[in-house]
């Protein structure tokens, strides 16, 4: 399959809430409430003021998206805000298999290293049968547990960006994740 990666426009909205809720659909059954789950993936769209949207597209469809959410911007509170995020990594069921999923997610690594970053961040549960084992082959790995989303367990996993960055411990408070030496 061809495809290409682009920045978001607004006349992509609809599809990419489509492409958010075709891509999670499958997991309706491991959520407690997928009513109330389901109402929010219609935010990513939402997100295009603080984040950089990023869409896969192929002959003229979206058929993939992925948020990058840099340092410093508003993210949910188990993150260090100082941490780049990977945020609602979607394609269309139909199109999985062909490393869109890898490429939205090595796009957001890109511009990671691009802002000088030292760690990129996401939060994913085992239940993503795909998706997590491709963070695992790029580097990610589990930093700690996340709160579960509705009756389903999340962690935390980051990829280093720079070697000598690598065995830092990472201590968390409530809201104040701080970064000390080992």
């Amino acid at each position: 399959m061809n495809y290409l990666l682009r920045d978001f426009q607004p006349c992509d909205a609809v599809a990419v809430d489509m492409i958010v809720q075709a891509a999670f659909t499958e997991f309706r059954d491991a959520y407690s409430d997928w009513e109330a789950f389901s109402r929010g993936l219609n935010s990513m769209v939402t997100m295009a003021d603080t984040s950089e949207i990023i869409v896969a597209e192929s002959e003229g469809e979206v058929i993939g998206a992925v948020a990058y959410v840099a340092a410093g911007q508003p993210k949910k509170s188990f993150f260090p805000e100082a941490w780049p995020i990977v945020r609602m990594l979607a394609v269309l069921p139909r199109c999985r298999g062909a490393g869109i999923g890898r490429a939205l997610t090595q796009a957001c690594i890109d511009r990671a290293e691009r802002d000088g970053a030292d760690v990129i961040a996401l939060h994913t549960s085992h239940i993503m049968k795909v998706a997590l084992p491709m963070y695992e082959r790029m580097g990610f790995e589990l930093e700690r547990d996340a709160p579960a989303i509705f009756g389903v367990p999340y962690g935390i996993y980051v990829k280093y960006l720079r070697p000598a960055r690598q065995g830092l411990n990472i201590e968390f408070s409530d809201r104040d994740p701080t970064l000390k030496g080992s």
